[in-house]
């Protein structure tokens, strides 16, 4: 786990499917430390990754970016990144 606001494992690290759930809201910092729990996971092993934004109020433009280098590292790894729980407001 990386910090309650940013990223909380609901899967071990070495299985096919790993959740991360993003925080409040994602800066810069939170961004960059679900990149490197994608990519942490990536290296493990893990074919889907699953970012769950249920508690996502605000995601600042620099983490589209981020996200946006997860979803390329992801497809270089024969792996999918899935968006769940988004806010559509």
């Amino acid at each position: 786990m990386i910090t309650a606001s940013v990223a909380q494992s609901s899967a071990d690290v070495a299985v096919e499917r790993s959740v991360i759930h993003a925080g409040e809201y994602l800066n810069k910092l939170t961004g960059e430390q679900i990149e490197y729990e994608c990519k942490r996971r990536l290296e493990a092993g893990c074919k889907e990754i699953v970012v769950n934004f249920a508690g996502t109020e605000i995601i600042n433009s620099i983490v589209i970016s981020i996200l946006l280098g997860v979803i390329d590292i992801a497809s270089n790894n024969n792996a999918k990144v899935l968006f769940s729980d988004v806010n559509e407001d």
